[in-house]
């Protein structure tokens, strides 16, 4: 049995993440082992939460090495031992992952009764080929640490799809050893303006969406904003300039989180050719490679890269999938083909401008559908929520509604997201196609619940007598940055 003191809660430099620190705090109370696995995107900010939350009970934190060999992963292993062992004789480096945990075991039976954090992180870097390092994870698991409750043993990774496959799934030692895992996504709006502001940025809720659909809430490139600037001067910062903070990202960015990362680049190339998503089928065509493409589009979708859309009311049921990353659609929108460096203002003069603005504040719309659903008061109600669309040809009319909440109380929100730089104002004709929207939609799915047109604009949409014939409700950009409030 072991006893440890009360854990007090430390003051963390953490923006948002209330969810993920409440679980993790928890394990600190609990009196058994705990096995965590935390993984998500590169640059998402998995290593500086753990770090934040266990920097009182970390007694040993060791990352893997990128492409490194298993010799030299064994040797930074027991370095970084070194640093932690309270004796001044040094153990003799291991040959083997088995060696490697035993004396990491013999460093732990040291340390006093109280809960401690082993911190094994980017993991997947560890494992090389025949190095049997898998194999002694789950020895050091299931041998030692399964045995004492004053162990959290924490392994992190930015290859989810290795971590998911390799441990939370794996059929053999470590078969449902873990007990917690976190897959961590990127900020919400919410969460990128309380993190700005602890870096004493200052920028209007309209710059900080367009900041977002730029490059997302990825605490890493949020970083790089300095105060004082203006939504261009910060873009030209990260893209633009000389030795731009983020010139080199996407070159580094898939390489470092999939082996034989050229099939999941032609794939995010081909996907960012469309904006409402393509099919199987059609990805096929595009990259020109079938092998490989299940596990590719796997990965990215848990890496939060790519969204499988199912097609609801609609006769077609082939899955479609949608590139959602943000810094991603960004860069081939605006960087991938460009040869020539400019700046923002003067990218954000042109047309090509005005056409993404509108499709990037629709993705960032339906990434905050919990905060849509709050403030039009259904958060409890049971909903289907996805895009759709209908071709239309020579006879009849075709439909794109940008969000549709299909509710379990009979009803049906069909959401337009508007990104303008003015209070929007519906003309005649505007009216007369969103009407004709609204029909094609009843026609189509046939459903026979009540219809609700509702708006979701920067500053707000005026109430004219077209608003007021149409238009149910609307919300402004504010309300994407509300908190949830979790009924549990």
């Amino acid at each position: 049995m072991y006893i440890w003191r009360n854990i007090k809660t430390i003051n963390m430099n953490l923006a948002g993440r209330k969810k993920e620190i409440k679980l993790l705090q928890g394990l600190l109370q609990k009196k058994s082992p705990e096995f965590v696995a935390v993984y998500g995107r590169r640059r998402v900010g998995k290593t500086y939460l753990i770090r934040e939350v266990y920097k009182q009970q970390i007694v040993f934190e060791c990352s893997g090495l990128h492409q490194k060999s298993m010799g030299q992963q064994l040797e930074n292993f027991w370095l970084t031992l070194q640093e932690y062992r309270n004796v001044s004789t040094s153990t003799l480096p291991p040959k083997t992952w088995l060696q490697a945990f035993s004396q990491l075991k013999m460093h732990l039976n040291t340390l006093e009764e109280s809960k401690k954090v082993v911190f094994l992180d980017e993991i997947p870097w560890f494992e090389t080929p025949q190095s049997g390092f898998l194999a002694a994870l789950s020895n050091f698991w299931n041998a030692y640490c399964s045995k004492r409750s004053d162990i959290i043993l924490v392994i992190c990774g930015s290859a989810a799809s290795w971590i998911i496959k390799k441990v939370i799934n794996d059929r053999g030692g470590l078969h449902n050893r873990v007990t917690t895992h976190i897959r961590l996504m990127p900020f919400s709006l919410l969460e990128t303006k309380i993190y700005l502001e602890m870096q004493q940025v200052q920028l209007t809720l309209k710059d900080l969406v367009q900041l977002y659909m730029c490059i997302g809430g990825i605490p890493f490139y949020l970083s790089h904003v300095k105060a004082g600037k203006s939504i261009p001067q910060i873009l030209d910062d990260l893209f633009f300039l000389p030795q731009a903070a983020l010139e080199q990202e996407f070159q580094n960015l898939y390489a470092a989180l999939f082996k034989n990362s050229d099939l999941h680049e032609r794939v995010v190339a081909a996907l960012s050719s469309k904006n409402k998503g393509l099919s199987r089928k059609e990805i096929i065509t595009k990259t020109k490679s079938g092998g490989g493409l299940t596990i590719a589009l796997k990965e990215l979708i848990e890496c939060s890269f790519v969204q499988e859309t199912i097609p609801y009311y609609s006769n077609s049921k082939t899955i479609q999938y949608r590139l959602v990353d943000e810094f991603t659609l960004f860069y081939f929108r605006f960087l991938a083909k460009e040869t020539t460096k400019n700046s923002w203002l003067q990218i954000s003069s042109k047309s090509k401008y005005k056409i993404w603005s509108g499709l990037a504040f629709e993705n960032v719309c339906l990434k905050h559908i919990a905060q849509i659903k709050q403030k039009l008061g259904i958060s409890g109600i049971i909903t289907r929520d996805f895009p759709w669309s209908h071709k239309g040809n020579k006879l009849e009319k075709g439909a794109q509604i940008d969000l549709v909440i299909d509710r379990s109380d009979n009803c049906v929100n069909l959401l337009e997201f508007k990104f303008y730089d003015t209070p929007f104002e519906i003309a005649k004709r505007d009216a007369a196609e969103l009407n004709q929207k609204i029909q094609v939609f009843k026609d189509k799915t046939k459903t026979k619940k009540n219809v609700f047109l509702t708006f979701l604009s920067v500053y707000g949409v005026k109430k004219n007598k077209y608003y007021l014939s149409i238009v149910t409700n609307q919300l402004l950009i504010e309300d994407l940055f509300a908190e949830i409030w979790l009924l549990h």
